[in-house]
């Protein structure tokens, strides 16, 4: 062993001052970088608007810099975490959130999505990818608090690298620290298995297939901030969406995608695709299976088509019939019946042909007055008396009554609502009577989750009459050509002779629209808008119908799917990947397995496995990296939740010391434990809430523990998840979310799954 001269800085020291130095410089570009953002950004909204060019120039200005001030101030905390050496020469490449240059334009920091960084993630002990050593650095507030090297060619280091080789290995140091209620980005830690997901093409539709505590999550996130830096400009404009399984989920996720530097990712759950609609509950199991049957799409058209009524349907009368002030309005059956069998055969969504109908109605109404008041109308003037007539209410109830203007909303509420209407359309769709009945409820009842995917069905069935819209535009215009007009006045009036100004720029020059919307926020806002990439998570747990929602928005099927198909829970969930897309890519799809388990310890996945070969028997469980760690334990309730469970849960807090308890439940005990456990956070009870996963102990459902981790898991009462529909599956999630301790406590005898426990 080589000595050292006491009071000599160690190997490790040594190495912790020489990194602190590089990255040091790197923070102080950071903040040189910073200072020069926000100067543009103050420049750009002083800039001067004189004139429509102007104006554009200076939007598209602060716009550029205040989203690379956000970039810039995303990657603080860890802004670099590596350092390669490769074993060809003496380079040397550090690797970052963000790529960084000095002053004199060199490289000082890598992207961590640059080509230049794969071989940071690619390396391994058979393929070392060209690299000498590989260095994590652990670096908190600025300081460079800890080293992990790995050497994959002793020969290609210098006799100064080899004398202060330091350091563990980064992915266990991380996979031991506390759970904090929020995901944290992996950049520093991604594994060869994810750096292929991570980095696979655009195109087409990837499915990462992944058990419990495999990363499928944090790498598909990864994945979005890759492609948005390797495909910026076929993405920046459509934008990427990511779709979660529930509020609570995506704000444990949220940080994840600012913290890599990108903010113009759109985050929603199924229950908020449709816009104005944030639908949290979800539906007993027997609704949500027939509410997510592709059958729904056919109730949902043939609800449109009852809706479309000729005179005898909508009153029973062949002939169409009106009181007015004039007397009885007549429209011969024939007509009427013509009239509505044209609208339906334009192939138009609903309320586009909606305009046709009402427009020859009361052409044929203007004619029936004309006739009745003995002034036979000439044909040109019809038009002009059918507007007239519009504004009589019997008529236009009567007109409604035979095509009426529905929302997505008025369709669904009123078809459920209405048991006649459900036994008229139902068995069109194939629903049994007992189906239908499911779906029976009061008009004023909230929207579900498994509504949602119905109403974005039924707008696209729908459409709109765009007449009002472009009466607005026309409004618009004629107000700008009125502000142009007074402009060309004061320019007279005043003599001005400017060539750069006419009317239009001194008008636009008194017009602000405001600030522009971000990609995020225009297609946030916009059912239509087609993006260029979409990524699903927890992505087993789509009906047929969601995925239906889902395909809308990526005309291009340009998807990343991430899920397990082990741990379905929905009853209209999917049992296999291809059953699931086929209907909307074929057989046109790429599976990447994901199999090495980094959050589940081998103690705990030993007893997991058993329960994941009731639910999933052709399904592997994923290989623990971690081999230490408690051995699950069962604990018998001899009283009541809220006099036996507060011990336990007192009992995993002191065994983790800083962490996280998650009591995991059946649906029916959820109420009851969480009584048992006043401070403790709910997610999902009467509201979002926003901040309850940072609570010490939390209390969910199977279900909603979907995609979370803890440090300990208390799961109650295991025999009532088990009972569930899919309860299998949810006991599988439910005993998978522990990273250190698992624990069964149970009153009544535990499933045979769980024998191991007893």
């Amino acid at each position: 062993m080589e000595s050292r001269q006491p009071g000599s800085p160690s190997p490790e020291q040594e190495a912790l001052a020489h990194e602190q130095t590089r990255v040091s410089a790197m923070y102080a570009r950071l903040d040189a970088l910073r200072e020069y953002t926000a100067d543009q950004l103050a420049a750009a909204h002083l800039q001067d608007r004189s004139g429509y060019a102007a104006l554009v120039e200076r939007e598209s200005r602060s716009y550029e810099q205040a989203r690379r001030r956000a970039r810039l101030g995303a990657v603080e905390e860890g802004l670099c975490f590596g350092r390669v050496d490769l074993a060809t020469d003496t380079e040397t490449i550090y690797i970052g959130r963000i790529g960084l240059r000095d002053a004199e334009h060199e490289t000082i920091l890598v992207d961590w999505r640059a080509p230049a960084a794969r071989p940071f993630y690619a390396a391994t002990p058979s393929d070392a990818a060209g690299l000498a050593r590989r260095r994590h650095l652990r670096v908190r507030h600025r300081r460079v608090i800890g080293l992990d090297d790995e050497v994959f060619d002793p020969d290609g280091l210098t006799e100064s690298d080899r004398h202060q080789l330091v350091g563990e290995a980064a992915l266990l140091a991380s996979l031991r620290r506390g759970r904090t209620g929020r995901m944290a980005d992996i950049v520093a830690t991604i594994q060869a298995e994810q750096d292929r997901v991570i980095r696979a093409r655009l195109a087409g539709v990837l499915v990462v297939q992944g058990g419990p505590g495999t990363g499928k999550t944090v790498a598909a996130l990864h994945r979005a901030a890759y492609l948005l830096y390797t495909h910026r400009h076929v993405l920046e404009r459509r934008g990427v969406l990511v779709v979660g399984p529930n509020p609570a989920f995506l704000r444990y996720v949220g940080d994840v995608l600012p913290s890599l530097g990108e903010t113009d990712v759109v985050m929603r759950t199924v229950g908020e695709l449709f816009p104005g609609v944030e639908a949290r509950e979800h539906d007993p199991h027997a609704v949500a299976r027939v509410k997510g049957s592709p059958r729904m799409a056919e109730l949902v058209r043939a609800a449109v088509l009852d809706r479309q009524r000729t005179p005898l349907e909508a009153f029973g009368d062949d002939e169409l019939r009106v009181r007015t002030d004039a007397g009885v309005l007549t429209v011969p059956a024939e007509t009427a019946a013509h009239v509505i069998a044209t609208a339906r055969g334009l192939r138009l969504p609903h309320n586009a042909a909606r305009k046709y109908a009402v427009t020859t109605l009361l052409r044929e109404l203007a004619r029936a007055e004309s006739v009745l008041l003995g002034r036979p109308a000439e044909e040109e003037d019809l038009p002009f008396i059918g507007e007239r007539l519009w504004f009589v209410d019997a008529i236009r109830a009567a007109i409604d009554a035979l095509w009426p203007p529905l929302t997505p909303e008025r369709l669904l509420a009123e078809l459920f609502s209405d048991t006649e209407a459900l036994d008229r359309v139902g068995p069109r769709a194939g629903l049994s009577a007992d189906e239908r009945r499911a779906l029976a409820r009061a008009a004023d009842a909230p929207w579900t989750v498994e509504d949602v995917p119905l109403l974005d069905e039924a707008a696209d069935i729908l459409g709109y009459d765009d007449s009002a819209e472009r009466a607005r535009e026309r409004r618009r215009a004629a107000r700008e050509a009125e502000e142009e007009r007074y402009a060309q006045g004061v320019l007279e009036f005043t003599g001005a002779d400017d060539p750069l100004l006419d009317a239009r720029v001194l008008a636009e020059r008194h017009r602000d629209t405001g600030p522009g919307l971000t990609t995020a926020e225009r297609a946030g806002q916009d059912r239509e808008w087609t993006y260029g990439h979409v990524i699903v998570d927890e992505a087993q747990e789509l009906s047929p119908m969601a995925w239906r929602a889902v395909m809308r928005r990526v005309p291009t099927r340009s998807l990343t799917v991430v899920g397990d198909v082990a741990q379905t829970g929905s009853a209209a969930g999917a049992r296999s990947w291809l059953d699931a897309l086929e209907p909307f890519v074929g057989a046109n799809l790429h599976v990447e397995r994901l199999r090495v388990n980094y959050r589940t310890p081998a103690p705990i996945m030993t007893a997991a496995a058993d329960v994941l070969r009731a639910a999933a028997p052709d399904e592997e469980a994923p290989e623990s990296v971690r081999e230490e760690g408690d051995p699950p334990r069962a604990v018998r309730l001899t009283g009541p939740l809220a006099e036996s469970l507060p011990a336990v849960v007192a009992e995993e807090l002191r065994a983790i010391g800083e962490g996280r308890v998650a009591v995991i439940t059946a649906d029916r005990d959820v109420a009851a434990a969480a009584a048992a456990l006043p401070d403790a956070g709910r997610p999902y009870a009467g509201g979002p809430g926003r901040d309850a996963l940072e609570n010490p102990v939390v209390v969910v459902t199977a279900t909603e523990s979907k995609g979370l981790e803890f440090d300990s898991v208390v799961v109650v009462e295991p025999d009532h998840v088990w009972q569930q529909p899919r309860g299998a599956n949810d006991l599988y999630v439910a005993v998978t979310r522990a990273t250190r301790r698992l624990t069964v406590a149970h009153s009544r005898d535990l499933p045979g799954v769980l024998n191991r426990l007893a």
